[in-house]
């Protein structure tokens, strides 16, 4: 009889398991990708770039009053970057060949046309921004440098290396690796210069300022 019940039950422990694996297994977890985690850039470092746009400003002889100028400039740009969590302090210079010029026939030194020219302008700018990632707004300003050139038909003119001072603004991105682009405006003030026998007889202060628009392409180390 004891052998009855130990076959018996064997017969059902082996139909238990062969049930038991005939059940559907359960389903497996849902996979979940974690998120790629992509760094906040890092603007701190070198770099060099080029730079260009135009320029639109006043020009004042002493004796003919104020006019327009006009023109364009091109150049290039190195500077320095540090960043502190989203503050950007850096330096920046740079030298543009200018053709930025106006003209005036207004009083009687300056009948037959005064011209006054910009040939070339240099400017060393402190920055501060404030980085948004890939994006930063920035104020600039510091020293300019940039030629003052008066001349009158018959008389010789002068043509001088005047200092003067620049401020504005900009936005400058991260567009792909190490390579960034930025829009700025800056104002700049050349001061004046003293032109005498060489404009025309008469004492001229000859003055120069100009709203520069511009963009450039930068490269960073």
């Amino acid at each position: 009889m004891k052998r009855l019940v130990l076959a018996l039950a064997g017969v059902a422990a082996l139909t238990g398991t062969a049930a038991a694996a005939d059940l559907a297994q359960p389903a497996p977890a849902p996979y979940y990708k974690a998120p790629v985690y992509a760094p906040a850039y890092n603007w701190s470092g070198f770099y060099i770039g080029v730079n260009g746009g135009g320029g639109w400003g006043n020009s004042n002889w002493t004796t003919a009053g104020g006019f327009n100028t006009s023109g364009g400039l091109v150049g290039g740009t190195v500077g320095y970057n540090y960043q502190m969590n989203q503050v950007v302090l850096g330096v920046e210079g740079d030298i543009d060949w200018a053709d930025i010029s106006g003209s005036t026939s207004a009083g009687a030194v300056c009948a037959l046309g005064c011209t006054t020219k910009d040939n070339w302008l240099s400017t060393v700018r402190g920055r501060i921004g404030y980085a948004g990632d890939r994006f930063l707004p920035y104020v600039t300003g510091g020293l300019a440098l940039g030629d003052i050139s008066a001349t009158l038909p018959g008389f010789a003119g002068t043509d001088t290396t005047n200092a003067g001072w620049t401020v504005g603004g900009g936005i400058e991105f991260a567009i792909a690796g190490h390579w960034t682009a930025k829009a700025e405006y800056l104002y700049v003030d050349l001061g004046n210069v003293s032109c005498g026998i060489a404009c025309g007889a008469a004492t001229q202060n000859v003055s120069f300022t100009a709203n520069l628009f511009r963009g450039g392409i930068n490269y960073r180390f």
